[in-house]
């Protein structure tokens, strides 16, 4: 029996999900990366939410061990890092437009209906071509980094 075998002895795979990425976090940094198209550890910091640096730090180490994000220097200052979705991480972009979806319908505070409800709900075409023009930024980033030996495991 695996160690993964040991958390889901289900096999379960909602669990296998839940595991990978179901924590409010892990979900909060996907969405910046995804909608927002933030890239940065100080951009993460920025985010609504407020995020500590230690649980920053902690989940961008998930999410990389887990071939979600990919980490590379940043070409424009080399001290820096970047961080981008992988192609499993953008297969989650279906996923979070759901759970954007279902929060707009169901949350009691309509104040709280934010632009990207509104995005999800009234065009959520554009907003796809937007995930697929990160996404395809990201595969020539991936690319250029491969070449040029800048990822960083």
């Amino acid at each position: 029996m695996t160690n993964s075998d040991a958390k889901r002895p289900s096999g379960c795979p909602i669990a296998f999900g839940l595991d990978t990425f179901g924590d409010r976090w892990t979900l909060l940094i996907i969405r910046e990366m995804l909608f927002r198209g933030k890239s940065t550890y100080g951009d993460f910091l920025a985010a609504d939410e407020g995020i500590s640096t230690n649980i920053l730090a902690n989940r961008l180490k998930h999410l990389e061990a887990e071939d979600i994000v990919m980490k590379r220097r940043d070409p424009e200052n080399f001290r820096s890092f970047l961080y981008e979705l992988t192609p499993k991480g953008f297969d989650l972009a279906p996923i979070l437009i759901e759970i954007v979806r279902w929060s707009g319908r169901h949350d009691d505070r309509p104040d709280r209906l934010t632009e990207m409800v509104n995005r999800v709900e009234n065009d959520r075409e554009g907003l796809g071509r937007e995930i697929e023009a990160r996404r395809s930024a990201a595969q020539q980033n991936r690319a250029a980094s491969e070449r040029q030996g800048q990822q960083i495991n």
